[in-house]
């Protein structure tokens, strides 16, 4: 089961989620989202320990994270 989804349509791409990530598995995708924007990605899921600092980083509600 994936640990972290991103809704791309509200994501804009500020990467804030990425700065913040402690395990530093977050990146930013190649592709373009509806509104113009490169979403965040998960990089590597098996380092990911679920602990949603990334959702609550970001000022969009753009990522839940499952633990």
């Amino acid at each position: 089961m994936s640990k972290w989804v991103i809704k791309e349509e509200l994501c804009k791409g500020c990467g804030i989620c990425i700065f913040r990530c402690p395990m530093k598995v977050l990146g930013v995708a190649e592709h373009l989202t509806v509104k113009g924007f490169h979403p965040a990605k998960m990089l590597n899921e098996d380092k990911c320990t679920s602990c949603a600092v990334c959702g609550r980083s970001c000022p969009d509600i753009a990522i839940e994270v499952f633990r």
